[in-house]
């Protein structure tokens, strides 16, 4: 853990990061608009199908958020698999979270719950008897921004609420880009937070905080790691501190923070430039996730320009800044390894070169006993400013590697979009849900979200 105060003056900056809820109307009068059919097409054969189900919604859907540079995004949604098989789905609308139950089958089972006041879906946890839910609520500070909390919810009532941030700890999460896990007694909650008093007032940095099964606060984690942190990844363990990693734009890169909050000596995953914007996405949301393998290896996978140089700042009195020149002007798919919770095993694997091609939306996935699947987004033509790329979508990629990073097949294009958490049923099949559009990243987005009132809940089974 690192509380040592920042000693530079940079915030965080993000432009309309968090979704708004607007009309199919007004979505009509955006460039390149979103919510055309998506075609179920694909192409090339290497075994992997996709196969979808549609779910109608109780409300509307803003399927959009506006990222750095109002650049295109999927708004998060989060799919869990709860021990009996069954399946939760959260996704945001107007008055507050929604958690559609589905079967084992990805068939809607009953009605919405719907957490109300609550804003941006963090990170879910499906049980047999309901569901855990990181996410923010209404809370009094100093810039009048929410907190980030965890709700849990029991036999359709609500058993508790806890906030995570506050006037005592002098912090708030006007955004979370978080994640949530269980390890069958505690959940670990990770969190993008605000300083607003102390030694952090005005900076952002990140939090991790333990919580019981009954909503008390545990010991351990910290209340200021990555410095600004643009992306998180976190898996619970059995024992001891849960495995995270962080994109830290102070010193460039994705580093090991578990158990270290990230002070100066974290291990470094890849350097990257990763001020606002110039990282390849955040965890879990728009990039990555973090799969461990039976023998006990890590697997994570980026959007990535590397690293054609990386130094110290020298202008930076605190020794911790970074200056890396990326490699490449797009970004390209990583996956990088971990040899144990703490350590990374060699440079990361490139899955992808093509000039001129910027890749989004990474996701890594376990694929059976022994193999990865990971997608990406592809768009062609790319055209990029200050980190952030316009193009001509191009689909979405599935590749199968080992863990080594050896290509197990070709990349297979399909329909389907993978836009947030990916649930791991007990027989190895893979569901998660995202919005039935076809996309376009022409331009930014200027204006409100363009709305859906069905899912589809896509599956790929081993």
């Amino acid at each position: 853990m690192t509380n040592a105060r920042p000693t530079t003056t940079h915030r965080r900056r993000r432009i309309a990061r968090k979704p708004v809820v607007g009309t199919l109307a007004a979505a009509s009068l955006l460039a390149g608009a979103w919510y055309a059919t998506a075609n179920g097409a694909t192409t090339a054969t290497t075994g992997l199908t996709v196969t979808n189900t549609t779910v109608s919604l109780s409300a509307k859907f803003p399927y959009l958020a506006a990222g750095y540079n109002n650049s295109r995004e999927w708004t998060r949604t989060a799919t869990a698999v709860a021990p009996n098989g069954t399946l939760r789905v959260a996704w945001p609308a107007a008055d507050g979270i929604h958690v559609t139950p589905l079967t084992a089958a990805g068939k809607r089972s009953g009605a919405d719950t719907v957490v109300k006041g609550t804003k941006e879906v963090g990170g879910l946890v499906a049980h047999n008897d309901g569901f855990a839910l990181l996410t923010r609520v209404a809370d009094t500070n100093k810039w009048k921004e929410t907190a980030a909390a965890i709700v849990r919810y029991k036999n359709g009532k609500q058993a508790f609420r806890t906030k995570l941030t506050g006037t005592a700890s002098n912090d708030t999460a006007p955004l979370l880009d978080g994640q949530l896990t269980w390890n069958g007694t505690k959940y670990g909650t990770y969190f993008v937070v605000h300083g607003a008093g102390g030694f952090a007032d005005g900076h952002y940095g990140d939090k991790l905080a333990y919580v019981s099964s009954k909503g008390a606060k545990l010991s351990g984690g910290w209340s200021w790691g990555c410095s600004h942190n643009e992306g998180i990844a976190l898996h619970a363990e059995t024992s001891g501190a849960f495995t995270s990693l962080c994109f830290d734009d102070w010193r460039s890169g994705l580093f090991v923070s578990t158990g270290i909050g990230a002070p100066d000596t974290a291990p470094v995953v890849q350097r990257e430039q990763c001020w606002a914007g110039y990282c390849g996405g955040t965890f879990a949301g728009r990039t990555g996730d973090l799969v461990k393998s039976s023998t006990g290896r890590y697997a994570t996978a980026f959007a990535s320009r590397g690293a054609a140089s990386a130094a110290k700042n020298p202008d930076d009195a605190s020794g911790r800044g970074w200056t890396v020149k990326p490699k490449t002007s797009t970004h390209q798919v990583a996956v990088a390894f971990l040899k144990n919770k703490t350590t990374p095993s060699g440079k990361p694997v490139y899955l992808t070169s093509a000039k001129g091609t910027e890749n989004i939306n990474v996701h890594v996935a376990p694929y059976g006993k022994d193999r990865l699947l990971v997608s990406w987004e592809s768009l062609k033509n790319a055209k990029c400013s200050a980190g952030t790329c316009t193009g001509t979508f191009t689909g979405t990629h599935l590749r199968l590697i080992d863990w080594t990073g050896k290509f197990q097949s070709a990349d297979k294009v399909v329909g389907a979009r993978i836009t947030g958490d990916v649930a791991v049923s007990a027989n190895g099949a893979l569901t998660w849900a995202y919005a039935p559009v076809t996309p376009s990243y022409t331009t930014a987005l200027n204006g409100a979200s363009p709305t859906s009132t069905t899912l589809k809940i896509a599956r790929v089974t081993p």
